[in-house]
């Protein structure tokens, strides 16, 4: 699917930043809304202020030379991808200048991994952007959470809508992602990978 037709300029933004997560206060701490968290705290490192467009919130920012749209979808997890399509033909942004930040139940928490593409393991947020976008070839920041330990009953939906253990320093965990996110901006993929993965 071509996001835009012949002759029609290119996109004047560098990097569409989605983070995936789910609106409402109970899901604001969750392990879910970890993409929320990574573009909520480069909005607040960069001056970004959100509105209401493309039934999410967006933010727009500089990064040095690079001009970045932030957005969190609110339209539930399996969802997404409609408010992602929408932000996506608005800026006329290809699918690789898409960054994805998500949690991950396969990362044992606390690690990242930068990829472009990759399967979409389960994950209902994925699974709807790669719908509506009509390729899975997006950049992905990927956020460990783990799944339940040993002895835990929780199935994996409900372990992802509880709220981060006190033990776990979601703070230090956001930040890096940030950090992350910003080198995928200004050095690409490749310097990325090197750093986090």
């Amino acid at each position: 699917m071509r996001l835009f037709g012949r002759g029609e300029r290119a996109s004047t933004l560098d990097l569409l930043v989605v983070g995936l997560g789910n609106p409402g206060r109970e899901y604001e701490r969750t392990r879910h809304n970890a993409g929320w968290l990574v573009v909520d705290e480069l909005a607040r490192r960069h001056g970004g202020s959100w509105r209401s467009k493309f039934s999410g919130s967006l933010a727009e920012v500089r990064l040095g030379e690079k001009r970045l749209a932030l957005l969190k979808p609110e339209t539930y997890m399996n969802e997404s991808g409609r408010s992602v399509s929408a932000a996506a033909r608005f800026f006329k942004v290809p699918a690789e200048s898409i960054l994805v930040a998500h949690d991950d139940v396969d990362l044992e928490p606390g690690r990242l991994q930068a990829r472009r593409g990759g399967g979409l393991a389960g994950h209902n947020g994925l699974r709807s952007l790669a719908q509506d976008l009509g390729t899975q070839d997006f950049l992905r920041l990927r956020i460990g959470v783990g799944r339940p330990g040993r002895g835990d009953p929780r199935p994996v939906a409900d372990w992802v809508l509880s709220p981060f253990a006190s033990e776990e320093d979601v703070e230090a965990l956001v930040a890096r992602a940030a950090d992350a996110a910003e080198v995928i901006a200004n050095e690409g993929l490749e310097a990325a990978q090197a750093k986090f993965n």
